[in-house]
């Protein structure tokens, strides 16, 4: 078995997009907008549940990271609804899981008008190093966006998340 180095995970602005296989384990509520300690109890919800499905129960994904935001693609089970994306500007916090090395977690904004607006979305990769890979294709699409956000001379009127996100830079 091949020992992935660091480098093999390391991602820029120069490759993305890139694109993903992946096993979508799904979504359930964050009680906060940033850090695992609000994806901790979620995702642990989630692969409990997912562990007692039936083999090969997990719909199978291409996740695209681009700078654009994320874009989820559903190719089998076939349904009927199959692709839908999230806006960078929509998209909190992502994470390789400490406990489940091989599971990616990303908390998403719906509508902060809502009793519940945050939201984990879970996927469980092929390897660990992939898991970190696509948690490094996102922090490289958070940084491209920052970048943009601050040569226009601050967020957009819709974005509440970038200035949280700049203060923890």
């Amino acid at each position: 078995m091949a020992s992935t180095t660091e480098a093999d995970t390391q991602v820029s602005i120069n490759d993305l997009p890139i694109t993903f296989k992946v096993k979508y384990i799904g979504s359930e509520v964050a009680r906060g907008l940033w850090g695992i300690k609000y994806t901790r109890r979620p995702v642990d919800l989630m692969v409990g549940v997912a562990k007692n499905l039936p083999p090969k129960d997990l719909p199978h994904c291409e996740l695209k990271v681009s700078t654009e935001g994320v874009s989820i693609e559903i190719l089998q089970p076939k349904a009927s609804l199959n692709n839908w994306c999230y806006p960078i500007d929509t998209i909190s916090y992502g994470v390789q899981d400490l406990v489940y090395t091989r599971v990616f977690a990303m908390i998403v904004v719906k509508d902060e008008t809502s009793l519940h607006p945050f939201e984990v979305h879970a996927f469980v990769c092929d390897s660990r190093a992939m898991a970190r890979k696509l948690t490094y294709a996102l922090a490289a699409a958070f940084q491209d966006y920052s970048r943009k956000v601050k040569e226009s001379g601050g967020a957009e009127n819709n974005d509440k998340i970038t200035p949280t996100r700049q203060s923890l830079l």
